[in-house]
């Protein structure tokens, strides 16, 4: 089904459940899936379309950003085009182009540059600290969280799609995680900790949302 909302044809579709409530959402496809109560109709469901017209509008124009930012190769904050060529042995990256072999060559850069970069940063970062406790790192990819830090068995594990946010983002988070060895939770103390290190951070913080 599908439905004109400005410039747009938005596709969507109706999921009946025991819900109260009816939800808006859009898919990576950005069709508009709107789960309703079973006993809304097909024309009350068309009714609220209309009336949540402006907030579908501003939601369908976000999922469409995020399918562009999807589609192409984030590293470090710029984003690149990927070309893949079997001729290729080495990966090149010349101005907004990536060209490497195939998609296994092209993940096994990024898993290798998650280790380097990190590693890295976090070397840096320590500087910021006096007493930091020794600590491992560990990567993987997390569906809701930039970082984790495990003050008990001191680990800080870091989000591997942070790879794709430039460097002043990725020490923010590795400074908020190591900040939890002195204060466990997101006190005023805490916040100060963070400040100390990264007078901006609050500034940060909201780019790392985008």
């Amino acid at each position: 089904m599908k439905f004109k909302l400005n410039d747009y044809i938005i596709e969507y579709e109706v999921i009946k459940k025991d819900n109260k409530n009816l939800y808006f959402r859009f898919d990576e496809n950005c069709t508009l899936i709107i789960t309703a109560p079973k006993f809304i109709s097909d024309k009350e469901v068309k009714n609220l379309i209309t009336k949540n017209s402006s907030a579908i509008l501003k939601m369908y124009e976000d999922a469409l950003q995020k399918k562009e930012r999807d589609r192409l190769f984030w590293y470090l904050g710029k984003s690149y085009e990927v070309t893949f060529d079997n001729r290729v042995k080495e990966l090149k990256i010349e101005d907004n182009l990536i060209t490497c072999h195939d998609e296994e060559a092209l993940m096994k850069f990024y898993n290798d540059e998650c280790l380097r970069v990190f590693e890295s940063e976090v070397a840096i970062c320590k500087n910021c600290f006096n007493n930091l406790p020794e600590f491992s790192l560990k990567i993987r990819k997390m569906k809701t969280r930039w970082g984790v830090c495990n003050t008990k068995n001191k680990i800080i594990t870091l989000n591997s799609e942070l790879l794709k946010k430039d460097i002043s983002l990725i020490d923010y988070v590795i400074i908020h995680e190591m900040a939890h060895f002195y204060e466990g939770n997101h006190s005023k103390k805490f916040w100060q900790i963070v400040a100390m290190a990264i007078p901006d951070y609050k500034e940060r913080r909201k780019r790392l949302r985008y």
